[in-house]
């Protein structure tokens, strides 16, 4: 394994891996639903939730014994991508809404992303 900073977030396209402590977790990816009413939230090719609004969202990775910080990171990326998409911001707005929302849930530590 190559050297990897102690944390951050890589995002290539829709897929995101985030690193904690050394150890990169990945890929995390997000399917429209069919009736684009919401995402579905994917690990490593396979289903372990869904946004339908901020309100609704379920999701559940305790199958693959994460840890909680990676889950919370992965989640708030994948959510903001449904936010953003659906209020049509602009790449640049989409990066600053994810950067404070990762600061506000106190998850500085893995910034500055990565965007590939």
């Amino acid at each position: 394994m190559s050297y990897l900073r102690t944390h951050g977030v890589r995002i290539e396209d829709t897929r995101v891996w985030v690193t904690h402590r050394r150890l990169e977790y990945g890929p995390f990816d997000y399917e429209w639903i069919p009736n684009l009413r919401g995402i579905e939230l994917m690990f490593c090719g396979s289903k372990f939730g869904e946004i339908l609004s901020e309100e609704e969202i379920y999701a559940d990775l305790s199958e693959y014994q994460l840890p909680m910080r990676v889950v919370e990171v992965a989640v708030l990326i994948l959510g903001n991508a449904l936010y953003s998409g659906l209020n049509g911001f602009s790449d640049g707005e989409r990066r600053n809404i994810l950067e404070d929302c990762l600061i506000e849930a106190g998850c500085d530590r893995f910034l500055p992303l990565v965007m590939e």
